[in-house]
């Protein structure tokens, strides 16, 4: 029977630890986000700064098939000045791979630069992130991550049900409970009953529209 060998399986919980960690530091410093609603606002200026990553997507896909495979990526790890070991960037491409097709997709590839940013904050990130050239995508990934800070009530570094519960709870706006604990079971896509960062970046990617089947920039 095939599926992922005990080495992919250990490199991933390892990432997964390092990514909770940063998390649970974040999550220590607080948010200024004060309800969930807050956060659905923000989607038409979130869309617009993930589309226009488009163009950096393409400088780095360099065969332009549509996907960024394991040498790529580490090029634009060169080319950002983001310093990862070898094992380090296999780790989080395999864990952005979502669907394990050895490329990463374009809504793949925000949810890997947000991951970056959150490991890499308190690194040399704002001289790499201005390289991008996008200077408003390091807001938008602040963003995700205070959406997750607001709704993460015990700083554990996961959402639960519960939490995702009490944040619809303090909003007031009881209409939206239904559709957030929709969003919820988007998020919860191994149905274990908590959420990690990763997997509400994937959902949020979603949400806010982006694929990679959108019409192909000029």
């Amino acid at each position: 029977m095939g599926g992922a060998t005990e080495q992919d399986i250990s490199s991933e919980t390892k990432l997964e630890a390092e990514l909770i960690e940063a998390m649970k530091r974040r999550a220590s410093m607080g948010t200024a986000m004060k309800s969930f609603n807050t956060v659905i606002l923000k989607f038409p200026k979130i869309d617009e700064s993930l589309r226009k990553c488009k163009a950096v997507f393409a400088r780095f896909d360099e065969d332009s098939n549509g996907a960024i495979d394991h040498e790529e990526l580490k090029k634009c790890f060169e080319q950002l000045q983001v310093s990862f070991t070898e094992e380090e960037v296999t780790d989080l491409f395999n864990a952005c791979d979502f669907n394990q097709d050895m490329g990463i997709k374009f809504n793949e590839f925000i949810v890997l630069l947000c991951l970056v940013y959150l490991l890499k904050d308190n690194a040399n990130g704002h001289e790499s992130k201005a390289r991008m050239g996008i200077p408003n995508l390091e807001a938008t990934f602040e963003t995700f991550v205070d959406a997750f800070v607001f709704l993460d009530k015990n700083k554990d570094g996961f959402v639960s049900k519960n939490e995702m519960a009490q944040a619809i709870n303090e909003s007031g706006d009881r209409s939206s409970g239904k559709i957030a604990m929709k969003r919820f079971e988007e998020m919860d896509w191994d149905n274990n009953g908590s959420v990690t960062f990763k997997e509400f970046l994937f959902a949020f990617t979603n949400w806010v529209g982006i694929d990679d089947t959108d019409d192909e920039e000029n």
